[in-house]
């Protein structure tokens, strides 16, 4: 059983229009939030409009939702306190009117300098999803091995439709937002740990980017963890989703290191198959079809979901996690995923009823 620990990003809004604000430093030094969330489970991001948060390590998946319905919670109340509340979105549903301040810092400022643009528009949030492991080889080959099936966790995990006020046509904007930036999309395939490491090396040598924080694939190594983190989710509605995912990360992942232990074969789709599976289920996410890993061939997207749930089988069990998972996918597949929902809100009452929505499934169970 592999240990898990979970990241979430939230946007702070104006619970009347949901518009963001930019109150993150207000929100986080609030003195309430001790001991409810502990200094390190709560920091800001790039952006002032944004926080974050990172659960403890997770041994038993029934924790993650615990520790994150404890922390949104905590910032909610927070939040009320200085007129704003967050809501867990992949992409900003509004926009403010004009650029966000950024958070104090060398790092934020250099970024906001060297590409303003980007930075502007930056309001995406996500769910990394970390999960260790001990070994630098088998997390260098686990990284590999969960490349093809990382299209379908954006699909499934979609909840950015929104931007500045409209449909995109995208049920997951963050995922075609974020491939702007240098280093972004799915992971290469490396050869394993030194090819990692000298590959790495050679990003940073060449100026590209400024550091390994800057390398946004859809998954990969920690930095500062022995830990594979998937990145490639939105940040979900309710906790409920978001522990749906992060049993499917595990699930993932945990089945990769047994199939590199016993010696399976790796599978290694063509890059411009997986980039365009990637863009593939970025715009449809649980309606039409998506690409499956395992004939490169579009088949409705439930089906290769169950695909995905059937491959990560013997990861679920060595977790004991297929209980769970498979009930919260029954349940996504019923009520649709955080796409399908913001949709329907903006469909049935427009902006102040995708407002209200937001705002109370943040908080949900």
């Amino acid at each position: 059983m592999l240990t898990l620990g979970v990241e979430e990003e939230y946007l702070l809004v104006d619970p009347a229009t949901g518009a963001p604000v930019p109150r993150a430093e207000a929100v986080l030094g609030a003195a309430d939030l001790r001991p409810a969330l502990q200094p390190s489970e709560a920091q800001p991001e790039l952006l002032q409009v944004q926080v974050e948060t990172a659960t403890p390590v997770c041994e038993d998946l029934a924790a993650v939702p615990r520790h994150l319905a404890r922390m949104r919670a905590a910032l909610q109340a927070s939040a009320a306190q200085h007129g704003c509340r967050i809501v867990a979105v992949g992409a900003a549903p509004f926009g403010t009117g004009g650029p966000v301040p950024v958070t104090r810092g060398d790092r934020y400022r250099t970024a906001r300098s060297e590409a303003p643009h980007l930075v502007d528009d930056l309001m995406l949030n996500g769910m990394h999803v970390h999960v260790g492991i001990d070994d630098e080889e088998e997390r260098v080959a686990a990284l590999v091995r969960i490349r093809p099936w990382l299209p379908v966790l954006v699909a499934l995990s979609a909840n950015s439709p929104l931007w500045q006020g409209t449909d995109t046509r995208f049920a997951s904007w963050r995922t075609v937002h974020f491939d702007r930036w240098a280093v972004s999309g799915p992971p290469p395939a490396f050869h394993d740990a030194a090819d990692h490491r000298r590959r790495l090396d050679a990003l940073i040598a060449s100026g590209a980017v400024r550091d390994l924080g800057q390398l946004y694939w859809h998954a990969r190594l920690s930095e500062r963890y022995p830990t594979v983190e998937v990145r490639a989710a939105d940040v979900q509605l309710t906790v409920a989703d978001a522990e749906l995912v992060a049993g499917i990360v595990r699930g993932l992942v945990t089945t990769a290191v047994l199939d590199e232990r016993r010696g399976a074969p790796r599978t290694d789709p063509p890059e411009e198959m997986l980039r365009a599976a990637t863009w593939h289920a970025a715009r449809t996410g649980l309606h039409g079809e998506l690409i499956s890993p395992l004939d490169g061939r579009g088949h409705p997207a439930a089906h290769v979901v169950g695909e995905l749930l059937h491959h990560i089988g013997p990861g679920l069990r060595a977790g004991g996690d297929e209980e769970r998972v498979r009930a919260g996918w029954a349940r996504t597949a019923a009520e649709g995923n955080g796409a399908d929902r913001q949709r329907a809100w903006f469909a049935d009452g427009g902006r102040d009823g995708l407002t209200a929505g937001l705002l109370a499934a943040a908080v949900t169970g």
